[in-house]
C-alpha cells in the first residue's frame, strides 16, 4: 500500500461534516483503542450508521485495522463476535511518519507510528552551522536512507519537521532563526522536493505542545504552556486542544522574558533575559568558563553531573532555578492546567525538575499545585515525536489531509 492509498479517498470536497465525523472516530480509537465498533458511537457521539461509514473508510485508507478479539470467557453470550478496531500500527501496512528536528548543532531523525511511538531515531551532529541549502541538502540525504532502512513494509505518510525560531507552518517557511542565521527559508518545499514526500514544518515548542495534546498528559487538552529550553528558547500556549499561533504564526518568542534575580548580559543589551540566563548556549559557555567540561556541550555537562561532579550539578541547579523563575511568570499570565518543560537535565533526571517546580512555586502560588509542572510525556524521545506530530496532528484533524 502506498502513500496515496493510505491518505486518499472517501471525502467530497467541502464536506466539513464528513471531515469532522472521520476525525471524531479516529480520535476515539486513538484514545480508547482497541475498541469495538459498537462502542465508538457512544465515545464520539455519532450514530452507528455514521460510525460504520467512517470506520470503513478509515480501514480502507489504512489508518484503522481490525484486531483479534480476546477469547470469549465462560458465560459469554453467543452471537456475532465483536471485532475491535485500533489504529494501524502493525509492522506490515501500518503507516508511519518521518521526523526531523533541526537543532543548532545537531539534528534528530526519527520514525514514528500513529500512536506517537518512536520506532527509530538517530542523532546527526554537524561541526559548523552550514547555509540553509547545504544543511537541508545534507539532512535530506541522511533522512531518505534512514527512513527507507527503518520503515520496512510500512507506508510513509510524509515527514514532520520541527525547529526553533519563527516558523510559519502554513507556508512551511522559517521566517527567522537567529542561531542558525536563517531568514525566509522555504524549508518544507526544499525538503519535499528532495525527499519526494509531503513535508510539514512548525516551531518545536508548538510541536511539543501538539504532541502533548494528541498523545500525552490528559490535562494538556484543557490548557497548557510548553517552555522549550535549548540553544533556542521559546514557548507555546494551547487551550481546548488548539495551540495558539497568532498573526503570522509569530507567537511563542520568550527569549527576552525577564528572569527574576538574573544579571546575565544579553546580546539585546539588557540583562536577565531568559535566553542569556538559561539557554544551552549560555549554559555550555559557562560550563567551559568554570572548567567543568572542555566543550560547550550541555550533554557533557549532564553526564558530568550524573557521574558525581558537584560543580556540574550546581550549575544545572542554577539553570533549573532560572527556568523556574520564567515558569512562574508564565503561570501568572496563563495559569494553565499543566506546564510542560522541555529541558535536558530535567527530562533525564527528576531532581532537576523538582528544582524547577520549587523555584516556580516560590514566585507563583498557581505553580505550587501537584502535577502543574511536568516533563514531556515522551521523555528523551520528545524531539522526534514532536516533529512527527507536525505531520500527524493535521491527519487526526482531517484523516484525508495528506491526500
Amino acid at each position: 500500500m502506498g502513500v496515496g492509498q493510505v491518505a486518499a479517498g472517501g471525502r467530497s470536497a467541502g464536506d466539513g461534516r464528513a471531515v469532522a465525523n472521520a476525525a471524531a472516530v479516529l480520535r476515539a480509537v486513538l484514545d480508547h483503542g482497541p475498541v469495538a465498533r459498537s462502542a465508538v458511537s457512544g465515545l464520539c457521539g455519532l450514530s452507528p450508521a455514521a460510525v460504520s461509514r467512517q470506520t470503513t473508510l478509515l480501514v480502507r485508507r489504512g489508518l484503522l485495522r481490525e484486531v483479534p478479539a480476546p477469547p470469549a470467557g465462560p458465560g459469554t453470550a453467543a452471537g456475532r463476535p465483536r471485532v475491535p478496531l485500533d489504529l494501524h500500527t502493525g509492522a506490515v501496512g501500518g503507516p508511519v511518519a518521518g521526523a526531523l528536528h533541526i537543532g543548532v548543532r545537531s539534528a534528530v531523525l526519527g520514525l514514528v507510528d500513529l500512536r506517537g511511538q518512536v520506532l527509530a531515531r538517530r542523532a546527526l551532529p554537524y561541526e559548523e552551522t552550514p547555509s540553509p541549502d547545504r544543511l537541508t541538502g545534507r539532512l535530506a540525504a541522511e533522512l531518505g536512507p534512514f527512513l527507507a532502512q527503518t520503515r520496512g513494509a510500512r507506508p510513509l505518510l510524509g515527514v514532520g519537521v520541527a525547529l526553533g525560531g519563527w516558523v510559519r507552518p502554513d507556508t512551511g517557511t522559517v521566517v527567522r532563526h537567529e542561531a542558525l542565521g536563517w531568514h525566509d527559508v522555504p524549508l518544507a518545499a526544499s525538503l519535499s522536493r528532495a525527499l519526494e514526500v509531503p513535508v510539514r514544518v512548525d516551531n518545536h515548542a508548538r510541536a511539543v505542545g501538539h504532541a502533548e495534546i494528541l498523545f500525552g498528559h490528559p490535562q494538556a487538552r484543557r490548557s497548557l504552556v510548553h517552555l522549550f529550553i535549548g540553544n533556542v528558547v521559546d514557548a507555546a500556549f494551547g487551550i481546548e486542544g488548539t495551540v495558539h499561533q497568532g498573526p503570522g504564526a509569530a507567537a511563542g518568542d520568550v527569549a527576552h522574558l525577564p528572569v527574576p534575580g538574573s544579571a546575565a548580559a544579553c546580546a539585546c543589551g539588557r540583562t536577565g533575559c531568559l535566553q542569556a540566563a538559561a539557554s544551552d548556549t549560555a549554559l555550555g559557555a559557562e560550563a567551559v568558563r568554570r572548567g567543568i567540561v572542555p566543550d560547550p556541550s550541555v550533554g557533557m555537562l549532564v553526564d558530568a553531573a550524573a557521574t558525581g561532579d558537584p560543580r556540574a550539578d550546581a550549575l544545572l541547579r542554577e539553570r533549573a532555578r532560572a527556568v523556574g523563575g520564567a515558569a512562574a511568570l508564565l503561570f501568572d499570565v496563563f495559569n494553565p492546567a499543566v506546564m510542560v518543560i522541555s529541558e535536558l537535565s530535567s527530562v533525564l533526571h527528576e531532581g532537576y525538575l523538582e528544582d524547577i517546580r520549587a523555584a516556580a512555586a516560590e514566585l507563583s502560588p498557581a505553580a505550587a499545585g501537584p502535577g502543574r509542572i511536568v516533563a514531556p510525556h515522551a521523555g528523551p524521545a520528545v524531539l522526534p515525536q514532536a516533529a512527527a506530530t507536525v505531520l500527524l496532528g493535521p491527519l487526526f484533524r482531517d484523516p484525508a489531509a495528506l491526500s
